[in-house]
């Protein structure tokens, strides 16, 4: 599980800096300043969270692993539903779209997601080294 978490870690931040570069030389040309903010605000916090995947899948094999899998799993779930549902808005915004009023609501969702993975993570590395 480990691997998988710092594999797929490294997908996700390079995702992050391509888009990233999409956001900085195109995207700018085709929203405005508020949905490019939501966008970038989509960006930084995958890419914050690429590092805090991939703290969780080291620290999986010398720390209590229910927590460290909980945070890790957390941290992929908030990574979808935070930057996703702000990168969905964005597309919305580009073809002009009124409707998925709904996905609004999943970006607080995505937050807690966060906010629960790192507290898992926090758990798991107090809980003490695997015997």
């Amino acid at each position: 599980m480990h691997k998988g978490f710092i594999q797929l870690a490294t997908f996700l931040g390079g995702l992050s800096v391509a888009l990233g570069a999409f956001a900085a030389h195109k995207l700018k040309e085709l929203v405005n300043e508020q949905v490019l903010g939501f966008f970038e605000t989509g960006v930084r916090y995958q890419f914050y969270h690429v590092f805090a995947l991939a703290l969780a899948g080291i620290v999986y094999k010398e720390f209590s692993q229910r927590w460290i899998r909980y945070a890790g799993n957390f941290f992929i779930a908030g990574i979808i539903c935070f930057s996703g549902s702000l990168y969905f808005l964005t597309v919305k915004a580009i073809i002009a779209s009124d409707g998925f009023r709904w996905v609004y609501a999943v970006t607080p969702v995505g937050g807690l997601f966060f906010i629960a993975g790192w507290a898992c993570l926090g758990l798991g590395i107090s809980k003490g080294r695997n015997s």
